[in-house]
């Protein structure tokens, strides 16, 4: 199997200079720890992980003796299994005080945050990992996505280049390292094993009492919304599951970093905004997979082209932020007139307004919307349209032509 590089790995290594702790948390199966065991290659960092029940016993039962056992550097896999641990580290730390005493891994991150929030503020670094990025399954370095010409040719320069077919390609088979990386090749039977492995696993951890049957229902509902606003009684009606346990599960699946909000954009100058988030996935492959598409030319043809394109472009924009240890501040916009907005990214004290469409062809007046921010408080900076036109290129001065391929 090949290794993919991360575009993470220069935060963690920066972090691990810096603080005692590395806590990096993020979905099953996206590389967290083979990114972390290569990095500690060569070095004098041990490896201990907690899916080994006797080690997880003793970290449970007796913190003190399992940290004896295994001194730092230490690189403590699956540690949302023994939230006691905790406490002992930051025993450690504040009496070691050692940078990089400690990297740790967890599925789960709610959970988990809490106890890092009570034990270890202001020792810890937190980092989210999610499922590989364009840039990184083309073997480019990483930088946050920015509507700004010389950042936009710096990508135009360093990505590999897909047609309408190539975009859709990466869409269907996903991001997922193992079936990137080649150990898999078959995408469907990997996100089939995926969901009855990992995904109900930690399900189960969080709650004993969730039907498989009913989740697998409910996910897909899910998956069928995506980049969609959210409504919650449509899918606890197709799951056949109240809203309130819809609410619940969607809360699940936000805290295993399976799907994601974009909350829409305002201020007290906007007014006759709505309120719903809208809802997407971290890895398309997993909504092809659940929306049972059989093919790539059947997803390009078909009725959620459109939807699945969106999906793509917001997780990747995501990444791009998350891959440089950054949060992501990215809303959309809409108006109780149904005018719409994708994407405006807020950043150093400007807005960029962002366009998606299935077209090689943008014209000026999939740009006439951006103008309902220029009522908002925060001043309007260049928009663009991402596109599936083959290079750079602009609709006008204001306003960008970007194509998918190099987010």
């Amino acid at each position: 199997m090949n290794y993919i590089p991360r575009n993470l790995e220069s935060v963690v290594m920066q972090v691990t200079g810096e603080y005692p702790v590395l806590l990096l948390t993020g979905p099953r199966q996206v590389g967290k720890t083979t990114m972390l065991q290569r990095l500690m290659e060569g070095t004098d960092r041990s490896y201990v992980s907690l899916d080994d029940l006797h080690e997880r016993d003793m970290a449970k039962n007796d913190p003190e003796l399992f940290l004896q056992m295994h001194k730092p550097p230490l690189f403590i896999d699956e540690v949302q299994y023994a939230p006691e641990l905790f406490t002992y580290i930051k025993i450690y730390v504040d009496r070691h005080h050692e940078p990089g005493a400690f990297w740790l891994t967890g599925s789960q991150a709610f959970p988990l945050m809490r106890g890092v929030q009570e034990s270890l503020a202001g020792r810890a670094a937190v980092l989210s990992m999610v499922s590989l990025s364009q840039a990184e399954l083309c073997r480019k370095s990483g930088e946050p996505f920015r509507v700004d010409l010389e950042a936009l040719s710096r990508r135009e320069k360093q990505r590999d280049f897909a047609d309408v077919h190539g975009i859709f390609e990466r869409i269907y088979r996903g991001s997922m390292p193992a079936i990137a990386s080649g150990a898999y090749s078959n995408s469907r039977i990997f996100y089939g094993s995926y969901l009855t492995t990992y995904i109900e696993r930690d399900v189960r951890g969080i709650s004993e009492t969730i039907d498989s049957l009913k989740f697998l229902r409910f996910i897909t509902a899910v998956a069928a919304r995506c980049s969609q606003m959210l409504n919650i009684s449509e899918i606890a009606q197709d799951a056949d599951i109240t809203q309130a346990q819809a609410k619940a599960w969607l809360g699940i699946l936000e805290t295993l970093g399976i799907i994601f909000y974009l909350h829409p954009y305002s201020n007290n100058l906007l007014k006759r905004l709505v309120k719903t988030p809208k809802l997407y996935f971290y890895d398309t492959g997993l909504v092809c997979y659940l929306t049972k598409w059989s093919s790539v030319d059947t997803l390009e043809n078909g009725a959620m082209n459109g939807a699945m394109l969106e999906n793509y472009v917001v997780s990747e924009i995501a990444k791009t932020y998350l891959n440089c240890g950054q949060e992501p501040y990215l809303y959309y916009y809409r108006d109780k007139d149904a005018k719409e907005i994708d994407i405006v990214l807020e950043h150093d004290g400007i807005l960029n307004p962002i366009e998606i469409k299935k077209t090689a062809n943008p014209g000026t007046e999939l740009t006439r919307v951006f103008a309902l921010l220029d009522r908002a408080s925060v001043r309007r900076g260049k928009g663009a349209v991402i596109c599936m036109k083959p290079g750079l290129g602009a609709v006008d001065r204001d306003n960008y032509i970007v194509p998918v391929w190099m987010i």
